[in-house]
């Protein structure tokens, strides 16, 4: 009976241990709620010179004349050849990749709505709203909010600079947290955005905010350092961007 006593208590003790959070100085929390993913942008600049690779391996660039979308993802693009000025139109499926210029009024947008809320001042970078650098689509296989069958869509990545095992896409249609103002005053917290499209390996999803516990494991699992330093129990959803790019960078030596 003691024996069982003992081996009961040091079993406790055990899952006690495991389950015990990390405390993080608040300069480390800071550094986990800097936004290091790239602004998603849904409307191209049709000003601009486009360029679409095709599976084929062909590559057209000119003009955005025209962009459908369904459920905010892009699965046909119009565009206006930059030599012949024929109008061409191309299905998601025939693409490989394409790469775009934001459009002015929606940079524009994103200006005001990154003034629009104080946390941002702490935790995103301005010119992530206002760079006038090419927007990466990449043609990916996805069931939309993981409900719809499989199709091929465009989607934009937003960690293209680490990306290489962990791949996150724009979801157009993602809500953001609610903040609170007052008499029209810029907004305190809230607006984190509550879902992505995530790759991993040949893997993937629409990845929710309330699905983040129940995902870590497989997002990050692999890596039993960074699930020590960074156990799912002691981090939070707003900490995403950066825990891809610190898995990525830990698994990269």
């Amino acid at each position: 009976m003691k024996l069982k006593i003992l081996l009961l208590t040091l079993c406790l003790a055990g899952t006690a241990t495991f389950a015990q959070k990390v405390k993080y100085s608040k300069e480390e929390i800071k550094k986990m709620e800097t936004y290091l993913f790239n602004e998603g942008f849904n409307s191209p600049s049709p000003k601009k010179t486009s360029t679409i690779i095709l599976k084929d391996g062909t590559t057209h660039k000119g003009f955005c004349g025209k962009i459908e979308t369904k459920k905010g993802q892009i699965y046909e693009v119009a565009l206006k050849d930059s030599i012949t000025k024929k109008n061409e139109v191309f299905n998601a499926e025939q693409i490989n990749e394409m790469y775009v210029y934001p459009s002015n009024a929606e940079k524009i947008a994103k200006v005001g709505k990154y003034m629009s809320n104080i946390r941002n001042f702490g935790t995103k970078k301005l010119t992530k709203n206002t760079a006038g650098g090419r927007i990466h689509f990449v043609n990916q296989t996805v069931s939309l909010k993981n409900k719809k069958d499989d199709k091929e869509f465009l989607m934009q990545l937003i960690n293209p600079d680490f990306s290489d095992i962990i791949s996150v896409y724009h979801d157009p249609r993602a809500k953001e947290t609610a903040g609170f103002s007052m008499m029209g005053s810029p907004q305190l917290g809230g607006g984190v955005i509550k879902s992505y499209y995530v790759k991993k390996g040949d893997k993937v999803m629409w990845l929710h905010k309330d699905d983040f516990e129940d995902n870590y494991e497989f997002l990050f699992g692999d890596n039993s350092e960074f699930m020590k330093k960074y156990p799912k129990n002691s981090v939070e959803w707003d900490y995403f961007s950066f825990l891809v790019n610190e898995y990525t960078s830990m698994n990269n030596g």
